[in-house]
């Protein structure tokens, strides 16, 4: 099984936190039920506060130092928070997330955007609701958010806040998506986001982890004893690395209608496994997710010949 590895450029990059993100990743892909391990990797630094020609050279300096680790039946590299398909033209032709001309994917870049959209789509066809007439904010208008609020607009849903690191809009009425994008700054995403300081002040009934575990435990325990319901991370946010699984097997290049419609039947799959394991074990969305992933990540142990 080959892993993922995502490699984020942020000033807040640490050990400990790319730990928890190789394992969040494990458990992501296996949730998507496509056939990768997980890893992580990643580079302390502000890439907003770096000229192009510098971003050029860390990023190649940071791929001949993994060198080793990376090919085609061990490590591949995706894109992930501070990163986009040029960084990585400067890698070996093994990642993804690569720019078109080099060998990318159509739909890589909205892709976790476009993900999350069908997860919420999915969630709330298991309510009985659909996109159109829901009101929506998106918290964090970056790389995903902002994939996201498209089809969510453009599906009749009624996006009425929005927020990102330079500030925040409302409009009871709605926001017009398209305009805002013409003039948005792109986002980046950090952890811990909805928190027990601010848990109490949610009103929404349904929160979907666009961003990596962006709910602090304690919030996540106040949120469910509201009746909140959570879409966890590690299957709403698999669009990218489901794209990424894509862009890696498809040979002569998908067009982009193809990759959307293959998408949308991996999120509306995961969506259904996940809420199979929940009726098994009568657990939560967040319970069922991580057992799903656990299960196939030790069912890939016992065929490989791994258990102990």
């Amino acid at each position: 099984m080959n892993a993922l590895c995502t490699i984020p450029k942020d000033d807040e990059v640490d050990p400990d936190e790319v730990n928890a993100l190789a394992q969040l990743m494990t458990w992501k892909t296996a949730v998507a039920n496509i056939p990768y391990g997980g890893a992580k990797g990643g580079i302390g630094c502000d890439p907003g506060q770096l000229s192009l020609s510098e971003l050029e050279r860390l990023t190649r300096v940071f791929t001949q130092k993994i060198h080793d680790l990376i090919g085609v039946s061990r490590e591949v590299p995706a894109p992930d928070m501070g990163t986009n398909a040029l960084f990585h033209g400067y890698s070996r032709a093994v990642v993804t997330g690569k720019p078109i001309d080099l060998g990318g994917s159509l739909g890589r870049e909205a892709a976790t955007g476009r993900g999350v959209f069908f997860a919420t789509e999915a969630l709330l066809n298991e309510h009985g609701k659909s996109i159109a007439g829901q009101r929506f904010v998106v918290q964090g208008f970056g790389n995903v958010g902002s994939w996201a609020a498209q089809p969510i607009s453009e599906n009749g849903g009624k996006v009425v806040a929005v927020s990102d690191i330079s500030g925040a809009i409302k409009n009871g009425k709605g926001i017009d998506i398209p305009s805002l994008l013409k003039h948005s700054v792109a986002n980046h995403g950090v952890k811990g986001v909805i928190n027990r300081e601010n848990a109490n002040e949610i009103k929404a009934k349904f929160i979907v982890e666009a961003a990596n575990h962006p709910t602090d435990p304690e919030a996540d325990e106040i949120l469910s004893k509201k009746g909140v319901t959570i879409l966890p991370d590690i299957y709403a946010n698999s669009g990218g690395a489901t794209v990424s699984y894509f862009e890696w097997v498809q040979g002569f290049m998908w067009d982009e209608e193809k990759v959307n419609n293959k998408l949308r039947t991996y999120m509306t799959n995961g969506f259904k496994d996940v809420k199979e394991m929940c009726r098994t074990h009568n657990c939560d969305l967040r319970m069922g997710a991580f057992s799903l992933g656990v299960n196939r990540v030790a069912r890939a142990t016992i065929l490989r010949g791994w258990e102990a």
